[in-house]
């Protein structure tokens, strides 16, 4: 096990060496930092980030918007999924609203989120409508699509509907229930992140960029770009250690 963890870490580290490497001689070649600034550059950008105590605020003001925005789609994902799969006239009037929110590009929303609602929300109600069509359309796949055959069986040993659906249904939607939600998560971070650029709510990581974008300091875009793609990783290293935690299934 220790053996294999190793090479998982040597791996990791050839690979991340190999693409900074590469990063290296691209901006050695552009030879303009306001264009491709170093790694040496933008690590010391970052450093410089990590000393200032708004830039905290920052990062915890984002995680907080896009986290709710993602909590919320989830709850109302599955809430719609149950309602959809036990009333047909829900599923019909909620049907319009699901392709909607798939086809409108997410600049428009943003744009329109920011005329009708507060700047500050405005990145909570792009996240959540990331997510919300991906968990609705996954949880209710994995309701109807439940081995049928394993409900009967439940039935026949004289389990009651609450423990089927505590033992069986419930285990049986869990794996692409959750593999779903660690999509809505990348696309709910990335959606959210860029309301923020646009809409510019105080102390946001976006609001970060947009104003690094406005005066060139492009060593800033750089290290608040990486800010946000570590927070997105460790969010989806959380919920894969939750799935080991509730399920068997791995996630790698």
């Amino acid at each position: 096990m220790i053996s294999i963890m190793k090479n998982k870490l040597i791996k990791y580290i050839l690979t991340a060496a190999f693409w900074v490497a590469v990063w290296q001689l691209i901006s050695m070649a552009v030879g303009l930092e306001i264009l491709i600034p170093s790694p040496i550059k933008t690590l010391t950008t970052l450093f410089s980030l990590l000393g200032q105590g708004k830039f905290y605020l920052a990062v915890v003001s984002s995680l907080a918007r896009i986290i709710s925005g993602f909590i919320l789609g989830v709850i109302f994902g599955v809430i719609g999924a149950v309602l959809s799969v036990r009333f047909a006239v829900f599923e019909s009037l909620a049907s319009p609203i699901l392709r909607l929110a798939r086809a409108v590009p997410v600049a428009s929303f943003i744009i329109l989120a920011f005329v009708w609602i507060k700047t500050d929300l405005v990145p909570v109600f792009i996240s959540f409508l990331m997510v919300l069509p991906i968990v609705w359309d996954n949880a209710q796949s994995g309701i109807l699509n439940a081995d049928k055959k394993l409900i009967e069986m439940g039935k026949v040993y004289g389990l009651g509907e609450k423990e089927i659906t505590a033992r069986i249904r419930i285990p049986l939607i869990v794996p692409s229930f959750i593999s779903a939600c660690m999509t809505a998560l990348g696309l709910a971070w990335k959606a959210g992140v860029a309301a923020e650029v646009i809409c510019k709510p105080i102390n946001s990581l976006g609001g970060n960029l947009a104003d690094a974008k406005v005066y060139l300091e492009t060593p800033t875009v750089f290290a608040v770009t990486a800010v946000v793609v570590i927070l997105s990783l460790l969010l989806e290293t959380l919920i894969k250690k939750t799935v080991r935690r509730f399920t068997y299934d791995k996630y790698e």
